[in-house]
């Protein structure tokens, strides 16, 4: 079973964009970077979140083009579509990535107080 991906050329900048705008979004990216070129099973990101919520995340980054997602028996294969959304938009990824990469996991973040 394969699952839908965008073609590059649809791959729409808004919703690139607009997916990469939450932090365990951006904590998987980082990830998928740091690991550049080999595929992560959805169990590395466990730390992140629950699994039901891991599955929206990646189903998200898939829909919007940032991610390849390859069903292998009971695990999914998880790569970065770094030739794709570079072509698509050079230099856009990098200077994403340049600061997702040193992002710490979601939960492990600082709490911002409200000004108030």
């Amino acid at each position: 079973m394969m699952l839908p991906h965008p073609p590059p050329d649809q791959i729409d900048l808004a919703t690139v964009l607009a997916v990469l705008g939450d932090s365990t979004r951006l904590a998987i990216l980082g990830d998928l970077a740091r690991q550049e070129g080999r595929a992560l099973t959805c169990s590395h990101f466990s730390d992140l979140t629950s699994k039901s919520n891991l599955t929206y995340h990646v189903a998200k980054m898939r829909e919007a083009g940032i991610v390849r997602v390859e069903p292998r028996g009971t695990s999914r294969l998880i790569t970065l579509r770094r030739a794709d959304l570079d072509a698509r938009f050079p230099g856009l990824l990098d200077s994403i990535i340049a600061t997702a990469i040193n992002l710490p996991p979601p939960e492990k973040r600082p709490v911002l107080e409200e000004e108030g």
